[in-house]
């Protein structure tokens, strides 16, 4: 677009108002006079739309970053937060123009008649838009077992480096914040070994945890009041100390004692869930009674089971004869909405809400909850006085 060489002047300026038939004093005293750069065009400049948390975190020299791989659709990630990225069309042209001042920057302005010549640089008509989304993280695991961690080798083998990651490797293939992918990785009880992310092979990780009861169990400590030190002396010997630390931060919560010593409290939830995969992981289905019978056997004598402690992990079916459960993990589901309620509809035709929502919680958005999930993609109904969710759309097997 061609540069314009005439520049308007102010009685112009009121011939163009009259024509529109505008009065001078209804508008602000200062006019712009727009001027194309000889060299502007729409690919020069790409707008970003931010909210004010974003935008004071730029402001405060904090980056953002566009992750993604070629066969992915890219997110911007700040150091806390993921966001979708999409183009949104704007029927207005939008220019950016040097020397421009808005309304707001006028309020102390000249009384009378002024104009300011301003060059539009660029232009464009779309903007990214930025909408909050949770962070794409079924890759990680995935990602870490391909060298999982099985304890400290026997001999001197080497390992394949290309299978292991730093968390700089692993920020640039996750699509997530730094703050989100280092949650998920206390979540999965992945732990950083010779600089490199790693998850522990659930045999070895048992096989630690199994060593921390029957120390628990051999002392007589309460599952509340378990000391790091005396942990590390005795089973030091067994396990690096490293991966028995790491087994008390995933099963147990850390706290100091007024005497400054370390201790741990035992999570009974998280034990006896550890069981229950340990039980369900070989068996299609099992026999419920006496699945409870032997899971209860199975953990540090103390501790109670109890079926709560198996949601988003394992599945009952009350419906079969015998009742039965069978293991039904959540992060083995789709994280794309859609397909995870066909996944599930696919999987049970009807649901009540207790057993489907430790299956959709994870999908929920910022201050959305499981039930406007279930209205949107669920229908409800009644069966045996019992509220029941099914598919709203036919389910593609």
């Amino acid at each position: 677009m061609p540069e314009l060489e005439e520049v308007r002047g102010l009685e112009e300026v009121r011939a163009t108002l009259q024509i529109a038939k505008l009065k001078e004093e209804d508008l602000l005293p200062v006019f712009h006079c727009l001027s194309f750069r000889r060299s502007a065009a729409a690919a020069d400049y790409h707008l970003l739309e931010l909210d004010p948390a974003l935008c004071a975190q730029i402001q405060a020299g904090e980056s953002l970053i566009i992750r993604g791989d070629k066969d992915e659709h890219a997110v911007l990630c700040s150091e806390e937060k993921t966001y979708d990225l999409k183009i949104a069309d704007t029927s207005n042209l939008l220019l950016f123009v040097t020397g421009c001042r808005t309304p707001d920057q006028l309020t102390d302005g000249p009384q009378h008649l002024q104009l300011v010549q301003a060059e539009i640089w660029g232009y464009a008509n779309s903007y990214w838009e930025l909408r909050r989304q949770r962070p794409k993280l079924k890759k990680l695991k995935k990602l870490l077992l391909e060298s999982p961690y099985s304890g400290p080798p026997i001999s001197t083998q080497d390992e394949v480096p290309e299978s292991k990651y730093t968390m700089q490797d692993l920020l640039d293939r996750i699509q997530s914040s730094r703050e989100e992918l280092e949650a998920h990785l206390h979540t999965i009880h992945a732990c950083e070994i010779n600089g490199c992310w790693r998850i522990l092979e659930f045999d070895y990780e048992l096989k630690l945890l199994g060593h921390v009861t029957q120390l628990v169990d051999s002392e007589s400590w309460s599952f509340s009041k378990v000391p790091l030190r005396s942990c590390l002396e005795e089973l030091g010997p067994l396990e690096p100390t490293a991966m028995i630390e790491h087994c008390l931060n995933c099963y147990g919560r850390r706290y100091n004692t007024d005497e400054g010593e370390v201790m741990f409290a035992l999570d009974e939830d998280k034990v006896c869930r550890a069981m229950a995969l340990m039980l369900l992981q070989n068996a299609v289905k099992f026999n419920l009674s006496e699945f409870q019978e032997v899971w209860q056997q199975s953990v540090p004598e103390g501790m109670a089971t109890r079926l709560d402690q198996l949601r988003g992990l394992a599945l009952v079916d009350r419906s079969s004869r015998p009742e039965t459960v069978f293991l039904l993990k959540v992060e083995d589901l789709p994280d794309d909405t859609l397909e995870r309620f066909n996944a599930l509809f696919s999987l049970r035709e009807k649901w009540t809400q207790d057993d489907i929502e430790p299956y959709i919680q994870d999908l929920c958005g910022e201050k959305q909850t499981t039930g406007a999930l279930l209205t949107k993609h669920a229908r409800s109904s009644v069966q045996n006085g019992i509220k029941v969710y099914n598919s709203r759309r036919p389910v593609a097997t």
